[in-house]
Formats: C-alpha cells, structure tokens, sequence
C-alpha cells in the first residue's frame, strides 16, 4: 500500500503560520509532504503571491495525515 507525497520547494503560508519565537514559526498543513531541511527557501502567503522572506526549515513533522513543519527566518522581503 502506497503513500500520498507531495515534494514541496517552498513555504506557502496562506497565513496559517503561528509565531513560537521572534524569527521562528510553525506551520502546519494537510497531507504528507517533504520539504528541503537545512537550506534557504522562499516564503509566499500564497503560491502566487511574491515572496515574502527565505526561511530554512529546522524540523518535519508526519502525523496524522499532516505535515508540521518548524522554520525560522533568515532573511526578509517585505515588513511585516
């Protein structure tokens, strides 16, 4: 029995991120999906929305048919 994945090369928001430090956020979406760990990717609020920061995810969760990831910013586009 297989899996469902998706590959996912960047952050997309849609304004479900929740704050845990100044510059770290957790999100948490619907499905299994894997994420590149430990390496700059771009933040949007939406898929076609400009980018609003880079962020590296430090963390990737599965469970429960959901996806938890931690990241934090490294660097911004636009304030807040």
């Amino acid at each position: 029995m297989g899996m469902p994945l998706e590959l996912n090369t960047m952050i997309i928001t849609k304004g479900n991120e929740i704050r845990i430090k100044e510059n770290d956020f957790i999100l948490v979406k619907k499905d299994y999906r894997l994420y590149p760990i430990e390496v700059p990717i771009e933040v949007r609020k939406t898929i076609e929305s400009e980018s609003t920061a880079l962020a590296v995810i430090t963390k990737l969760e599965w469970e429960n048919k959901q996806t938890k990831i931690t990241y934090q910013l490294v660097s911004l586009n636009t304030t807040n």
